[in-house]
């Protein structure tokens, strides 16, 4: 269906910040993207320089300008779009669209906005509203109430009795929000998050239940996808943001995966979502009990990951979507010949890891929860958990296995009781002590599936310490497990290169595959690759001395951030070669 459309702003993110990063900048750039091939005119606002979005040659016309409405409206009288666009800018420009439509500027321009409607929008950026709306619809949601001073919140706390969880509206990163366990606490967090925030939800606090989310694609016409689902490794409470993520989930049966999708789907169709939505479950371990906990009308730093782990290019789609576009006319650019309206197929396993660099800020917290506070992060891709967990420690930064530890028996004990960016590697420590995976998931609420794959590396890593023997059984076995050559030759008393050397001559060499979206059911063209020892053949050919290899910067951290993805993006655009980058 061609648009009638003409000309289109964008309202990008602005700053980076803790919470909101550089998935918005490839959201954006996507949606650009979209609308050009459609020959639409693009004005995108966003004064972060250092982004790829606000390059010559994407949007028309570039305005290094706050996200502010004043600032906007100026824009918008100059440029006069047709629409505008505001998923595509997390919550900065979100907020920002809101207060237009609030002032009366989009409608005394005649600016129509684009995708989901407004009125969706606000509903799921309203707390008490969102609740109502999906009781309404049959949906569970947590024992709940939303306030808007400290005299309503000490009401409902009351009410619901401890522990609570205290989250505040229209706020980014989970800016402000935390558990509190009894009145001190509550009247900290609820007073913080009120003073950066209108309103607050405080709902029961639903210790170590899992937490689950699902990306879903809808189009004008009601066709619904659910492009990928994703698990936390760590239990609610933990900021996804925060938490090692693993795609698609790994600990669910089919009937709760099921389940939890129909309802995904059911939520985004009553709320008339156009374009791509985030829903998050909170999943009772013990039984089908759920609760649905937030819903993300806009693209977010999930959707990034979920774009990359299963190649389904959801901003851009959903720039399509937003033009009034049907999922059965949007080319799937994975096979080429098949359309947007399909649900990948995973033959392979994602982790995310976050990076954090709270080292760096004086009197910061070490503790983690539903406030973000990590920097970046970084995607591994295996075909095993053991294999992707370990590669995503070593592009992580910092050490080299999940084993790699230097705890006394005192930190040991508190980094396994308290979540912070040391549990991963005090759990298995623990593990390699001798500590029971029940025990270990009785304190952290870490499900016993990953608890046992973390133990099996540190069972792996101890037969070769009580036996160094590396014969072509006992290699494959610590390369699938994804130990480095540099990590097998610290364990067995020999040099990286050394290991290099041997697993080369006992022709162990890793095979590279690509994503494809269809587990091999349709031909692929991607060029999203990943090494694996799991494998015995390769999905493509090199390019030899045709191409040059370009280095990224890894994830982002204080002092490497968003201005090397611009510029490894350009170094690529210069010649056919490969970027080597895992966030």
């Amino acid at each position: 269906m061609k648009s009638k459309l003409k000309k289109i702003l964008i309202l990008g993110s602005g700053a980076l910040q803790i919470g909101q990063a550089g998935e918005f900048d490839y959201s954006g750039s996507q949606a650009i993207k979209a609308l050009q091939e459609e020959k639409i005119k693009t004005i995108l606002i966003n004064p972060n320089i250092a982004t790829f979005q606000t390059s010559p040659d994407l949007a028309d016309e570039v305005y290094f300008l706050p996200l502010q409405e004043y600032f906007v409206e100026k824009v918008i009288k100059k440029e006069r779009p047709d629409g505008i666009l505001l998923s595509f800018g997390g919550q900065t420009a979100l907020n920002c669209g809101l207060r237009l439509e609030e002032k009366g500027i989009l409608k005394k321009y005649g600016v129509q906005v684009l995708g989901s409607p407004l009125s969706s929008i606000l509903l799921t950026e309203d707390r008490k509203k969102f609740a109502v709306h999906l009781k309404k619809i049959g949906v569970p949601v947590p024992p709940s109430g939303a306030a808007t001073t400290m005299t309503q919140a000490n009401k409902i706390a009351g009410d619901l009795g401890f522990p609570l969880m205290i989250r505040a509206a229209f706020a980014l990163g989970g800016q402000k929000s935390g558990v509190a366990g009894n009145e001190k606490e509550f009247r900290e967090i609820a007073g913080a998050a009120l003073a950066v925030s209108p309103q607050i939800l405080i709902e029961k606090y639903l210790h170590h239940f899992k937490e689950i989310e699902y990306e879903v694609v809808r189009d004008s016409l009601g066709n619904s996808v659910a492009v990928c689902n994703m698990e936390n490794l760590d239990p609610l409470g933990i900021h996804t943001g925060d938490s090692i993520v693993v795609a698609p989930s790994q600990t669910l049966t089919n009937e709760e995966y099921q389940e939890l999708r129909r309802v995904s789907i059911k939520i985004v169709e009553s709320l008339g979502i156009v374009g791509e939505c985030n829903v998050q479950f909170a999943l009772n371990p013990k039984s089908m009990d759920y609760f649905v906990i937030e819903v993300n009308a806009r693209l977010s730093r999930s959707s990034a990951l979920a774009s990359k782990a299963t190649g389904y290019p959801l901003a851009y789609v959903a720039g399509k979507l937003a033009l009034g576009q049907s999922l059965l006319e949007i080319q799937n650019k994975i096979t080429k010949v098949t359309q947007s309206f399909f649900e990948p197929a995973l033959d392979y396993l994602v982790v995310k890891m976050p990076r954090w660099d709270l080292e760096k800020f004086k009197g910061a917290e070490e503790r983690i929860g539903s406030a973000m506070k990590s920097v970046g992060e970084v995607m591994a891709i295996g075909r095993s958990f053991e294999e992707a967990l370990q590669k995503a420690v070593r592009m992580q930064g910092g050490a080299e296995s999940i084993t790699d530890n230097g705890f006394t028996k005192k930190e040991l004990l508190k980094f396994v009781s308290i979540p912070t960016p040391k549990r991963l590697f005090a759990v298995a420590a623990s593990l390699a002590a001798g500590r029971s995976v029940s025990e270990l998931h009785k304190i952290t609420g870490i499900d016993s599936w990953f608890l046992h794959r973390i133990k099996n590396i540190a069972d792996i890593e101890k037969r070769l310490l009580k036996n160094p023997l590396l014969n072509k059984k006992n290699m494959l076995e610590l390369k699938q497990a994804g130990f480095s050559d540099k990590k097998i030759g610290s364990l067995a008393g020999r040099t990286e290169f050394k290991i290099r050397r041997l697993r080369r001559k006992l022709k162990i060499l890793p095979s590279v595959f690509s994503i494809d979206s269809l587990a091999g059911e349709v031909p692929a063209q991607t060029n999203y690759l990943y090494l694996t020892y799991n494998g015995n053949h390769h999905d493509v050919e090199p390019l030899g001395q045709s191409g040059i290899a370009v280095l990224g910067s890894g994830p982002y951290h204080i002092g490497s951030s968003v201005e090397f993805d611009w510029s490894a993006v350009y170094t690529r655009c210069l010649s056919r070669g490969a970027v080597l980058n895992p966030s």
